[in-house]
């Protein structure tokens, strides 16, 4: 392992579980029945503990749409051509994109990041960091995507961006992806880091047809094959460089970054949270700082969450990446985060508790 990754995952330590009954007592004593506010409650108390017992809060925050390109593409299985990654990246950075909206609409800033498209060099812009490993990956189908060094180079190019966030003043960070044909990739890691099989994992993705998701199920566990080899051991590096995508690891990198810099993380859908997995297989205690966005309609993205014992926040039908979940839900932890910080107390509101 690249040392710089190995100090990354020596210094992520989880939250303290004895922070919790402090918060759990002050949100108790809000002007408001016992645990009304639900969830909002639940994530309240977690980002006090992720705050270390100080106010909790998430702002600012910042979410990152990565970008790269795929080899499998070259198997059929996206109804879309590889070039749309890139005309979709300069839609994001002309504000023009759904990501752009939500984000602007909950107040949260958006970077994109080359970390992997083909096409050579974007121009420079002040909402772009350029961090392209190489122009794609390989056919995953017939081999390993990336290299172990590709792999742990995006990986630590994510780490970088937490990094940067967090030296930014940034409280939390939202993952967003884009890269034609990743749901193929994605559902291929889900397979290999929780023994799932193609048939149960694999989905439409920017929509495919019935005959198309069975295809696309094909060259799944033609990848698999493929690269058994990698995929046996173990080894959560070796699995997401086989099988995985340069965006797809420098997400799981940004993930790892975002738990070393204590901020809250909120997980976008299917591609972002196939990222999350890596990182999560490659450190546990990076769990205690997700928040999962949302179901997505991708129908493999229910199983993935049962094995990751998670409960996403939202269930919108939503299937378009880019971090749209994400921005959602940043809002969704401002307002737990305020409901703790600024909601009157009995005592302060001169109401009786009733107790």
């Amino acid at each position: 392992m690249h040392p710089d990754l190995a100090r990354t995952l020596a210094a992520i330590a989880p939250v303290d579980p004895a922070l919790e009954p402090a918060a759990r007592a002050h949100l108790d004593n809000l002007t408001k029945p016992r645990g009304s506010l639900g969830v909002l409650e639940d994530v309240a108390a977690r980002l006090v503990q992720i705050a270390g017992g100080a106010a909790p809060g998430v702002d600012p925050a910042r979410i990152f749409t990565i970008a790269g390109d795929h080899g499998v593409v070259a198997e059929g299985v996206s109804p879309f051509p590889q070039e749309v990654t890139r005309q979709m990246v300069a839609n994001f950075l002309a504000g023009g994109a759904g990501i752009n909206v939500l984000a602007d609409t909950a107040g949260i800033q958006v970077v994109v990041v080359d970390a992997g498209s083909a096409g050579g060099p974007y121009p420079e812009h002040p909402g772009l960091v350029r961090c392209k490993v190489a122009e794609g990956t390989a056919n995953l189908a017939q081999g390993p995507a990336m290299t172990r060094e590709q792999c742990e180079r995006a990986l630590l190019n994510g780490v970088a961006l937490a990094e940067a966030a967090a030296a930014d003043g940034c409280r939390a960070v939202g993952t967003g992806d884009m890269g034609i044909g990743n749901t193929t990739p994605s559902t291929a890691l889900y397979c290999a880091f929780f023994g799932l099989e193609p048939e149960e994992m694999t989905g439409p993705g920017a929509g495919l047809s019935a005959e198309g998701v069975r295809a696309k199920c094909a060259v799944i566990r033609r990848g698999l094959a493929a690269n058994a080899g990698a995929v046996a051991p173990g080894d959560p590096v070796e699995i997401l460089a086989a099988l995985g995508g340069l965006e797809i690891a420098t997400l799981a990198g940004l993930c790892l970054g975002a738990a070393k810099c204590r901020m809250a993380l909120a997980v976008d859908g299917f591609i972002s949270t196939a990222a999350f997995a890596a990182a999560w297989k490659l450190c546990p205690a990076v769990r205690d700082y997700a928040f999962f966005a949302h179901a997505s309609a991708e129908p493999g993205h229910a199983r993935a969450m049962t094995a990751i014992g998670a409960r996403p926040l939202l269930d919108l039908g939503l299937r378009l990446g880019e971090g749209t979940g994400a921005a959602l839900a940043l809002f969704l932890l401002r307002a737990a985060a305020n409901v703790y910080t600024r909601m009157a107390t009995f005592d302060s509101a001169g109401v009786h508790s009733g107790a």
